[in-house]
């Protein structure tokens, strides 16, 4: 295990109607004007919009919106929302929804204090140093950007799915009332499950050596996710398993994992948005595509730790044999099919002569990776096993 310095920002209001508590904390703040960040309709679908204007209106605080936020979230709507915050004079932003809402108003949080192209940031051509305060509640557990300082945007001119990160852009109060996500489609439960172990993984797979207590945290995560996930499947009004679920996928990426470590992998993740960048496919289904491909890439390099997470997570005796890999990545993909979800590139549409152009997209930005030094001809490897 490494040297660390673990530091979270984040308050997290966690519980049934935790969100009665947001006009409160408002005023506690200082924060009479504020722009509101949602998606379409379903906060208003399930009576939560109509709440939240009442109970901030009550409050004596005055709402501005911006909405339509799509799955991949778009830099257009950045830039609208960027214009109206400043437009409007605006004092601090509330996002209302799941990771793209989230994503979407810490790039207008970083945007706001960056006189250039907002797309600078995510080039990496300058840095993010300062952020607007951001309030969420949580509509969608997957991606655990309620408390994280990372951001994932989409330039829908340029094909490009790439994100910023920066302790500025922590929100400074999240709520999580599970009964929320009581009524979201089984495929969003589902991808959001599988996002929330892939986000372990990157860490689990990590090669720091002697990390027992981050894999023991790690195991426990997947497991349960796993469970709710497939619990939740076929009743996605219980309370327990919505909550295991949502607090597995807020501590999968609110930096608990990485410590101690060497930051985690990530080639799956930066193989996956140029594959949504190119195709638009949930983030989910992304990851379950390409991550099993990647692990099969890797698995000369991590074979210890492929035994170890086919014993710890699907209980699979590897024997005395010696390490066998794929069987845990066997055990993965047909957990991936049992929930219903691709496994494989062509399953999704994709053809195999699109494989090269995802794979030059990807390689915008390599070299990437820790358990190897991913550019376009490694990429291009992991494309085509995810395709076979």
């Amino acid at each position: 295990m490494r040297n660390f310095t673990f530091q979270n920002e984040t308050k997290i209001e966690f519980g049934k109607e935790s969100y009665k508590k947001l006009p409160e904390q408002f005023k506690k703040d200082g924060i009479d004007k504020i722009l509101m960040v949602y998606g379409r309709n379903s906060i208003k679908k399930i009576g939560l919009y109509d709440t939240l204007i009442k109970d901030l209106k009550d409050a004596g605080i005055e709402v501005i919106e911006i909405s339509g936020v799509q799955p991949n979230p778009r830099l257009s709507l950045v830039k609208e929302g960027l214009e109206k915050f400043k437009n409007e004079k605006c004092q601090a932003i509330l996002a209302v929804g799941g990771g793209s809402v989230i994503d979407t108003s810490k790039a207008i949080s970083a945007g706001y204090f960056y006189d250039g192209d907002i797309w600078d940031l995510f080039a990496k051509k300058a840095p993010v140093k300062e952020g607007l305060p951001i309030y969420t509640i949580l509509t969608l557990s997957a991606t655990g950007s309620e408390m994280n300082g990372n951001a994932v945007i989409t330039n829908e001119k340029t094909n490009q799915k790439w994100d910023i990160s920066s302790k500025a852009l922590f929100p400074v109060v999240s709520y999580i009332p599970p009964e929320l996500q009581f009524s979201l489609p089984k495929s969003q439960t589902i991808n959001g499950g599988v996002d929330a172990i892939s986000h372990v993984m990157e860490f689990y797979f990590d090669t720091t050596p002697r990390t027992e207590i981050q894999d023991a945290l790690a195991e426990g995560i997947i497991k349960t996710v796993i469970k709710a996930t497939e619990t939740l499947i076929e009743d996605p009004e219980d309370y327990q398993c919505r909550a295991a679920l949502a607090w597995g996928a807020t501590l999968a990426l609110n930096g608990l994992l990485a410590t101690g470590k060497q930051g985690g992998d990530w080639s799956s993740h930066m193989i996956e948005h140029a594959l949504s960048a190119k195709t638009d496919v949930a983030h989910g289904k992304g990851l379950a595509i390409v991550f099993p491909a990647f692990l099969e890439f890797s698995k000369s390099k991590i074979m210890e730790k492929l035994d170890r997470f086919a014993e710890k997570i699907f209980g699979i005796d590897t024997g005395n044999k010696g390490y066998d890999s794929d069987l845990a990545i066997k055990a993965l993909k047909d957990w991936y099919r049992k929930i219903g979800q691709p496994v494989k590139l062509n399953q999704i549409g994709v053809e195999e002569n699109q494989i090269e152009e995802i794979a030059e997209n990807a390689a915008q930005i390599s070299p990437f990776g820790q358990i190897h030094n991913m550019n376009k001809k490694e990429i291009l490897e992991v494309l085509k096993i995810s395709y076979k």
